[in-house]
């Protein structure tokens, strides 16, 4: 199994040949698979899965309604790493989880086969008089990203999703190996957010985020994420207008291609004439 030093090699190696970084989620054993066999960088884990693999929106994973760090246990364990033989899959944790021991929850998901983490759900996508009432009880950002520290002294390859410039200074002047910034809920399907923010601000928000993480660290690898950031033309745009060099799928990997492959084909059979 990769360690860290030899995942992030292979990962810059990639990068100096001119290859997008992919990663890909799964929430279950036949998407890693085929992510896998097709070649994905990383797969990723997220309680989300779980939910978008059953119809829900992903925004779901964000609700109090599962044990989020829990449930990417149990998934990795029993759907995701059996399937998965090469390629490095990553945890999504909740580091601010009160009523967890973090190194020992870590140590957990490293022995069934976790050798990358990322904050997932985070902090970070919340704002408001919630956040700020997180903030002052200790369930911040700041506590969010001890959690990811503690990951990286423990061997772990840390990926953190970001939200603003000044959040990504912080992620990379801590270590974050991997910035990803996050322009929003996928667009689009049958669950997806309806509006997204046009491309255009897409690419400004996802430039000044990952320059930001850039700036203080020229080696951490920038990717980018979500709103309207769906389909592989939309990736090759940004990666060819800002500084990301590959993109984290999630509901554009698992659940819109499976809607419409599912939909065309139920139709395509009704179709069928005697």
């Amino acid at each position: 199994m990769q360690e860290k030093q030899q995942i992030l090699e292979n990962l810059h190696q990639k990068i100096e040949r001119g290859e997008p970084i992919i990663a890909c989620a799964a929430g279950a054993g036949l998407i890693a698979r085929l992510e896998e066999k097709s070649g994905a960088d990383l797969i990723v884990v997220y309680n989300s899965g779980r939910y978008r693999m059953n119809g829900i929106a992903s925004i779901a994973g964000n609700l109090p309604i599962g044990d989020a760090n829990q449930i990417v246990y149990e998934m990795g364990r029993d759907q995701i790493l059996p399937m998965v033989h090469h390629t490095p899959v990553v945890a999504g944790i909740y580091g601010v989880d009160p009523t967890r021991d973090m190194r020992r929850f870590l140590q957990s998901l490293w022995d069934i086969g976790y050798r990358c983490v990322i904050n997932f759900p985070t902090i970070g996508k919340l704002s408001g008089p919630i956040r700020r009432e997180l903030e002052q009880v200790g369930l911040g950002f700041a506590k969010e990203l001890s959690s990811l520290k503690l990951a990286s002294e423990m061997g772990f390859v840390t990926l953190a999703y970001c939200y603003c410039p000044e959040e990504a200074e912080m992620l990379a002047r801590e270590g974050i190996d991997i910035l990803v910034s996050h322009v929003g809920l996928t667009a689009g399907g049958d669950v997806g957010v309806k509006q997204a923010s046009p491309m255009e601000e897409a690419i400004a928000k996802t430039q000044a985020i990952l320059s930001a993480g850039r700036a203080v660290r020229s080696d951490i690898i920038p990717l980018c994420h979500g709103g309207p950031i769906v389909k592989p033309e939309d990736v090759a745009r940004v990666v060819k207008e800002t500084c990301a060099v590959g993109f984290v799928a999630a509901s554009s990997i698992e659940r819109l291609p499976i809607e419409t492959a599912v939909s065309s084909t139920v139709q395509a059979l009704k179709s069928i004439t005697k």
